[in-house]
């Protein structure tokens, strides 16, 4: 499933399973031509290879070549990095009206709400209101109360089945469940786009308590296709399947895109019924390959109403849900659209129906980021105002495809599908359940300055389980905050604030047996002074090496994100070691050090004259662990440190 060319927003399932292909190009020597034609290929993740190299280390690199390798990380997800150097690109005079744009969104994409709403009055200070940007204002100000008073659903990632490549879409069947995926295949044809292979159904156990395991690839007949096949619904007796695929005939649309040819493939839904062992296929009779997409659809529990996403002509605007009714003859009518209260200009997909409850997915009503799930009662065109699933069933990234599997008074249980940060791949298929009643467990964190113990209001702090934000809030003028969390679980609080180096801490499941509260304290250390010097803790090398461990990098991370935080702040980062070996080599030794270390946060978008590298070796030894002083291995590690020095802010 790939991204409209035009538009290039969300997951990999964002908008349906479109396939585009170049009909012709001209090659073009020399690195830039490279670049430029893996960008407009689409070819991301090789764009932003190939821009990076052209980039890295020049004083002034083009503004273009910058924007391009901010959206080729956005484009395949890459936030963090995209973060970076949209950063560094709209402090440039000539940078695009997009490049503020996609910043606010990135920003949006990650959760950062307060910041993205800062960057949407910016723009709009510059290039003027519209309903999307003051649409998604008031979506930051939604996401940021939801994330900090989220609701009780658990979320659980489906390791089992999910792998580094897509999957989502899953549907309950009697015996197990369907979904869409990304064979790990060297063997299978690659999508240009992705460069992964096309989408297949795949089957998976669904055992009583909602999890599932064993995936295996579907062998029937409805599985085999040049392009992507899948998603599927399945109707209740499972003889019947609504399968999604891109349309692999040659009736196809053509149009010109950057002074060059393409087509697209669009979306067609295939029916499929069971015939003994083999399946028999029918076209839907309302496709139109040559003029617009038309797949992901479901049933109603009668199963007489037949909802699914089309970009069809008459909706009003983008994709939009439509629906049929079966007629007597067995037959479907011709398609009507859901109507205005369930579409708006932006994008509706994925819809469910669960009883009189009817989920789908959106972009157009106020949302987190990225596609949003809502709930809305009714059926065919009438429907009562829809309502955000708010946090965590959404996050500040796309979420979509909600199917319930078990809903009475007591528990919840279903799936949905989502890019969120912290998954496994790309989309993963996640499960859900909510239970009623529970116990409450109250965790309240403090925020000081590290050096004064003054206490910090306005200070951003996340909630993380299992290296996944599930909440998210500021302090208030007590430089307080509360997070609900939960029984038996781990978590680690993470906090920052302009002028501070980001502090966190974890602590350890608890079991209590009445409603409780854990006090938390986070210490922020100060960069907002000349001269300040502090330690860079656990960045540790291994031993007669410079290069920077996986474990130093987190540490790094949070001075990068300093650094992009603070953009007037420039350091000397500083190694140090010990006093054992020889005075020449330890100097030399901790230069390489600090330069690694310099070189990791270039290579994340911060520009190097804002950094300097200096190796101290054994010149400024923090205690007596001199030459020929017997010092325990504590004392010597206290010497083998990395400082920063606030050289401007």
């Amino acid at each position: 499933m790939e991204r409209k060319y035009y538009k290039g927003i969300g997951a990999l399932a964002m908008l349906l399973a479109l396939n585009f292909q170049h009909i012709q190009a001209q090659e073009q020597p020399g690195r830039r031509a490279r670049a430029e034609q893996e960008f407009l290929r689409m070819e991301y993740a090789n764009a932003a290879q190939s821009y990076e190299q052209l980039v890295l280390d020049k004083k002034k690199p083009k503004t273009e070549d910058l924007e391009r390798l901010a959206e080729s990380y956005y484009y395949i997800k890459r936030y963090d990095l995209a973060e970076n150097w949209f950063s560094r690109v709209v402090a440039l005079q000539d940078a695009s009206q997009e490049a503020h744009l996609k910043y606010a969104e990135v920003l949006k994409q990650q959760g950062k709400y307060p910041e993205a709403k800062e960057q949407y009055a910016k723009y709009i200070s510059k290039y003027g209101a519209s309903p999307e940007v003051e649409r998604a204002i008031v979506g930051a100000d939604s996401a940021a109360y939801w994330m900090q008073h989220p609701t009780k659903h658990q979320i659980n990632n489906e390791q089992a089945i999910n792998t580094a490549l897509a999957e989502f879409g899953l549907t309950p069947t009697a015996n197990g469940a369907l979904y869409a995926t990304e064979p790990n295949s060297l063997l299978q044809d690659k999508s240009g786009m992705t460069g992964q292979s096309y989408l297949r159904v795949y089957s998976a156990e669904r055992r009583i308590d909602g999890s599932l395991h064993y995936p295996n690839i579907m062998t029937e007949s409805f599985n085999n296709s040049p392009f992507h096949v899948g998603p599927v619904a399945v109707n209740l007796a499972n003889d019947m399947l609504f399968l999604t695929r891109t349309y692999a005939g040659k009736d196809a649309q053509k149009y010109k895109a950057h002074s060059q040819r393409w087509k697209k493939q669009n979306l067609e839904l295939k029916i499929y019924r069971k015939n003994g062992e083999s399946w028999t296929e029918e076209d839907f009779p309302y496709n139109n390959v040559k003029a617009y997409s038309l797949g992901h659809a479901t049933l109603n529990k009668d199963e007489n109403i037949l909802y699914f996403a089309s970009d069809m002509p008459g909706g009003q605007g983008g994709v939009d849900i439509w629906y049929c009714e079966l007629q007597q003859d067995g037959s479907w009518a011709a398609p009507k659209n859901a109507g205005s209260q369930i579409n708006t200009s932006g994008d509706e997909m994925f819809p469910s129906v669960e009883g009189d409850d009817f989920y789908f997915s959106s972009t157009g009503h106020i949302g987190m980021g990225g596609l949003d799930i809502f709930k809305a009662t009714g059926a065919k065109s009438t429907f009562t105002v829809p309502v955000n699933m708010g946090y965590p069933v959404n996050s500040a990234s796309d979420d979509f495809a909600f199917v319930t599997s078990m809903d009475d008074a007591m528990h919840t249980m279903g799936y949905l599908s989502s890019n969120r940060t912290g998954g496994v791949g790309s989309d993963d298929i996640y499960s859900f359940s909510l239970t009623k009643p529970r116990l409450n467990i109250e965790l309240l964190t403090v925020v000081k300055d590290k050096k004064t113990g003054e206490i910090l209001d306005r200070a951003v702090v996340m909630l993380y389980e299992e290296n996944k934000v599930i909440a998210r809030g500021s302090t208030d003028n007590k430089g307080e905050i509360n997070f609900d969390i939960g029984k038996g679980l781990s978590y680690r609080v993470y906090g920052e604030r302009e002028g501070y180096m980001a502090d966190s801490a974890s602590f350890n499941a608890v079991y209590p047996r009445q409603d409780t509260t854990i006090y938390l304290t986070l210490n922020l250390q100060p960069v907002n002074k000349v001269g300040e010097k502090f330690v860079l803790e656990n960045i540790y090398y291994d031993f007669d090496q410079s290069k920077i461990r996986p474990d130093a990098a987190l540490i790094l991370d949070k001075l990068v994100a300093t650094m992009r935080n603070n953009p007037t702040l420039k350091i000397e980062l500083s190694s140090h070691t010990d006093s054992r070996g020889a005075k020449k080599y330890n100097e030399k030794l901790s230069q390489r050090r600090a330069q690694a270390a310099v070189d990791y946060i270039v290579a994340k978008g911060i520009e190097r004259d804002r950094l300097v590298a200096k190796g101290y070796g054994e010149s400024r030894l923090v205690n007596k662990c001199a030459d020929g002083v017997d010092c325990t291995p504590d004392e010597h590690q206290a010497n083998r440190r990395t400082e920063v020095e606030v050289l401007a802010y």
